[in-house]
């Protein structure tokens, strides 16, 4: 199944909804970034959530950041989407490794641990919109869940999940997020809560074929859900030499000085994608006459 997002809405426009298969992009984060399977469920949990959450930005080129920075081993995450569907993202501890949970599933919340989860969106203004929550949980889904309750005032639910293959590729990944209106009515609020209980995990879900049209069926079904939008989603970097060369000419004459004086290319990787970009003695002396 190809990945994509879809948008929604229920009971009469008191519910807006997402849901997004994301195993395709999940995948190729792994491979780029070649994640151990916790780093790879935590990574895809993220990715899968920046998704659907570029999908809320109105703006075209609107740029939406999730960044994670936390005390457990993995360190930190970032990931930056979109409103087309492009997303991608790193775990600033890739390789991490630990034992399952008790329940015997990937330990996410060991993974993260307590930190801060900040969430930034530049709409083109002077400065960008950033709001900011302590991680609750460390689960993901739960912080994102808080983050909406306390740091934008909206009642959500969300549902993230990854599953992997035993030999550590993606078998499954994708999520929901499910948010009520500030004029929504009580028995509204109730039929949802009482529907969201009843919820089993999102890739038991996915891994038995559902679309993500399937899963707000699943959940909305009671309150006539009504399907909007559908957005392709992918893995995109935009990265290119160009680009890493301004970032290069940014650290000043007296470094790049230093740098030719070495005689030997210098390589620059993209933390988002992991692309290697070389740059010889003679690339150095061209960028410094600009600086």
């Amino acid at each position: 199944m190809k990945d994509y997002i879809v948008r929604a809405t229920a009971a009469d426009g008191q519910i807006r909804a997402f849901a997004v298969t994301s195993r395709e992009t999940v995948e190729t984060a792994r491979i780029k970034h070649n994640t151990s399977p916790v780093a790879t469920a935590a990574l895809g949990r993220l990715m899968s959530a920046g998704a659907m959450m570029g999908a809320m930005m109105k703006g075209e080129k609107d740029i939406l950041t999730l960044q994670i920075k936390c005390g457990g081993p993995i360190k930190g995450l970032t990931v930056t989407a979109d409103a087309h569907g492009n997303v991608k993202g790193f775990a600033d501890n890739p390789q991490v490794m630990l034992p399952p949970s008790a329940k015997g599933k990937l330990d996410v919340g060991g993974a993260v641990g307590l930190g801060i989860l900040s969430v930034m969106k530049d709409m083109g203004m002077k400065e960008p919109y950033v709001g900011q929550t302590e991680l609750k949980t460390g689960e993901i889904a739960d912080d994102l869940t808080y983050y909406f309750a306390s740091s934008e005032q909206t009642p959500s639910s969300v549902g993230l999940g990854v599953l992997m293959e035993k030999n550590n590729t993606v078998k499954q990944a994708g999520g929901f997020i499910i948010q009520l209106m500030p004029f929504a009515e009580e028995s509204v609020v109730g039929l949802l809560e009482k529907k969201l209980s009843s919820i089993k995990s999102v890739t038991s879900y996915l891994d038995q074929g559902y679309t993500p049209e399937q899963l707000l069926q699943e959940i909305l079904g009671e309150l006539n859900p009504e399907i909007l939008e559908r957005t392709d989603t992918r893995f995109f970097c935009n990265c290119s030499k160009e680009r890493v060369e301004k970032v290069i000419a940014s650290v000043g004459r007296k470094d790049l000085n230093e740098m030719i004086q070495d005689h030997e290319p210098i390589e620059v990787k993209c933390h988002f994608c992991n692309e290697a970009y070389e740059f010889t003695t003679e690339d150095l002396k061209r960028i410094i006459k600009k600086v």
